[in-house]
This record gives C-alpha cells, structure tokens and sequence, in this order.
C-alpha cells in the first residue's frame, strides 16, 4: 500500500482515446512530473505531457483525485492520452521510469478500494461479476451486487443480531433488576422469537436462485446412447458446427461445453459420450464416465435414449430426436418431438429452455449468492436456530458472537488473504 501503482484502464489500443490511472502517495508528484502542475482537483485540464528528459509525450487531458474522497480512498490520477499504441508504451515508460511507481498487478486498484474501505467484499464480488457479464440477466444482478445490495441486506441483518446481543447482554449485566423482565432462566422476553424468526428471514434467502447458474450460464446436458442425435442437436442448439457427427457409433469420445445465449438468458450446453455398457474402447470408457459426471451436475438433462433409462436422472426431459426418420423406434410419453436435421420441434425446445431457465435463475436485478456468501447466510442462520433454543443466556450469547462474526465474513471485514487473492485476480489489470 506503500507503493504508488500506474496502468492502462482503458481497452487495448489502437483507440481514440486511452486512461491511465495512478494511485498512491506518489500520485500528486508523478502527475507535476509528467504534466508540469497538479490541476485542481476534480477538474479536467489540457496538459502536454513531457517524459523526465523533457521530452514532448502527448496532449492529454489530466485529472487529479485527492484521497479518500475516490474510487481507492489514496490520491488518484488520471491521464488521458490519445489511443495510440506508441503514445500508451511511451507514458508508460515515462510512469514506470519515475521513483516509488510501479506497474499495478491484476485487480490492485480494487483491491486498494477494498483495503481503503470504499467498498466491502460482496460489492468488490459484484463488480467482478459486472465486468465478465454478457448477458442483461447477467449485468442487471451483478449491479444490484456492485451497488450495495446484498451490503444494505448484510447491515440490516447485522443491527438485528447486535440488537438482540444488546438486550442478551442488558438481561446478563442486570440479571435481577426489577427492571428487567426475564424469562427462561435469564433470557429476556421474546428473545427466542426474535431469534428464530431472523433465523427464518436468512432460511428463506438460501433457499432463492443461487448466483453460480447465472454467471455460468444454465447447465443442461445432452446425453443417452451412441447415435441418439446428441452431437446433431448440440449443434443445432448452439447453431455451429461445434461437435463432429457420424454414424459411427463412440463418434463423441469427451465432453464438449459450448456457452451460449438464448433470448438474453446465459446457457451452458454439454454434448457427452455415448452411454453404453458393452463395446467401448478404453478411450471412449473414459468419455463415458465423465458423461455421468455430467449428468449429475446438469442443471437440466435432456435426455435421448430410451424412455425407460432416464429414470435415475434427476431434472430430465424425454427428447424424442430423428422424429423425421421412419427407422427410429417412437416415443409417444417424450416431452419433446423434434428432428435437428430438418429443423421440426427446435423453436419450442428453446422458448421451453428459456422459460425453465428463467424460472430457476434469479430475476432481472435480484440480489443472488454465490456459494461463498450462501455458506455464510447459513452460519448465520444457524447461530441464530441455536441461540433461539439455548435455555442459558451466556450460551446463547455466544450464538451470537458465531453470528456476528459470519456476518462479518459475509462483507470481508474478516477473511483470509488466499480468498482475496482469488477474488481481486479475477480482474483485469487496471481496474
């Protein structure tokens, strides 16, 4: 933090125009040496932009953002200078040629703003998710994170769990006080109630759409036997000639994962092996097995094989492929009549998708956890299950304490330095 960190923020260039950014204490003096002066804050002003030598770099616009007041909480600088390739490589050198500045690793600026407190860690997540977004449903709930959503929802939790602590500890500090009315052998009146019921508030949250099928898109998984059409219909699904097709029964030997996204909603499509029991090669044996891999983790399995083999899958659709083929035995009871060749069936086996998959991601703009925050919301819950039917206070105090501090976790005020790693990796350098 002692460091002064500069980089691109803008996209590769060429471009029209090109943001340096700069923050760190030794902000202020590498913008003077760079553009003679340190403008007023907050106000863009032309500058000619010179390297230690004296030597002309670009006219750019400079801005300069004292601390804490901005997006890192340290004094920030901006330049921004023309796109070009030649002119972004000579500022750069200029920058790192200057003492105490350095080039910033992938995600550091957050990561400041983290550390300065300009943002907790589920709006750090958030923004993360903002900037890999490709979908509307994928950037309209990573805004209602980045912008405080679940943070406001993390506060508002924590005032309930420190107002009960409050009036735990009021009952344990005056524990016989004619002022105090106690029950239950020193817990004070309705807190069990009150406990149980946010216990319940948090239950009903973990129990939404989680955050992971809408980042990675909604799994379904074509699988069933050799020659079923699985390839055919991944293809058609994902309108390219992605899986290789044949008549040769084990054609598909691995797993082929394709994202795509239909009518705005992010899905993952899965094209597996064959599955049969008899007559595969070790290789194809192999392809098998993680087909069944894939099955379990499928959001959705459609499934082309014989009716009567889906039975054991969960989350499955009886497809009927090749319906325009008079050699393919029928499916009467299949949910779905299509054929991937000539095209019959398709258009209703996407509107289905897409109405499936929109009813079990989470709406437009609604707060969704991903598995980090969804396994922190259930400590809490759970501390507070406990502390509701904890018939000693001071046990029931330190229910709370286990509440207090998941929640904590929640919002990055305690952590550990390798989950931040991962998280600020994420981001791209400059940002």
């Amino acid at each position: 933090m002692t460091d002064t960190i500069f980089a691109l923020s803008s996209g590769a260039p060429p471009a029209a125009i090109a943001v340096l950014r700069i923050s760190g204490p030794g902000a202020g003096p590498a913008l003077r040496s760079l553009a003679g002066k340190v403008p007023p804050p907050r106000r863009a002003v032309l500058a000619m932009l010179a390297d230690p030598a004296g030597l002309p770099l670009d006219r750019a616009i400079a801005l300069w953002l004292p601390g804490p007041g901005n997006a890192t909480g340290e004094d920030c600088a901006e330049l921004h200078v023309h796109g070009g390739r030649a002119v972004v490589a000579a500022v750069e050198a200029a920058l790192g040629a200057l003492p105490s500045l350095r080039r910033a690793e992938p995600g550091e600026f957050t990561r400041r703003a983290f550390t300065n407190g300009r943002i907790d860690l589920a709006e750090a997540e958030g923004l993360a998710d903002l900037l890999s977004a490709e979908t509307e449903l994928q950037r309209r709930s990573a805004m209602a994170i980045a912008g405080g959503g679940l943070s406001r929802l993390a506060s508002g939790w924590r005032g309930q769990v420190l107002a009960l602590s409050a009036a735990l500890e009021a009952a344990l500090d005056f524990a016989g006080d004619d002022d105090i009315d106690e029950v239950g052998g020193g817990l004070p009146d309705g807190f069990s109630a009150a406990s149980a019921a946010q216990a319940d508030e948090l239950a009903a949250w973990l129990v939404r759409p989680r955050a992971e099928p809408l980042r990675e898109g909604f799994r379904v998984v074509l699988a069933g036997p050799p020659n079923a059409g699985k390839s055919t219909l991944f293809n058609a699904l994902v309108e390219d000639e992605a899986a290789i097709t044949a008549a040769e029964p084990g054609t598909t030997r691995d797993v082929l994962v394709r994202a795509v996204a239909l009518r705005g909603v992010p899905f993952t499509f899965v094209d597996t092996a064959g599955l049969r029991d008899d007559g595969a090669g070790e290789i194809e044996r192999i392809g098998i097995a993680r087909a069944r891999s894939e099955t379990e983790r499928a959001d959705l399995v459609l499934w082309l094989g014989p009716s009567s083999e889906a039975k054991g899958v969960s989350a499955v659709w009886d497809i009927a492929a090749k319906c325009d083929r008079g050699d393919v035995e029928p499916k009467p009871g299949a949910r779905f009549h299509l054929s991937a060749v000539t095209g019959q069936g398709l258009a209703e086996l996407r509107a289905a998708l897409v109405d499936h998959a929109l009813a079990a991601l989470p709406g437009p703009g609604e707060v969704a956890l991903n598995s980090r925050q969804h396994r922190h919301v259930s400590d809490v819950a759970e501390a507070l299950r406990d502390a509701a039917v904890q018939p000693d206070p001071l046990l029931a105090a330190e229910s709370l304490r286990h509440a207090r501090r998941a929640l904590d976790h929640l919002v990055g005020r305690a952590g550990t330095e390798d989950m931040l790693d991962a998280l600020f990796g994420r981001f791209c350098i400059g940002k």
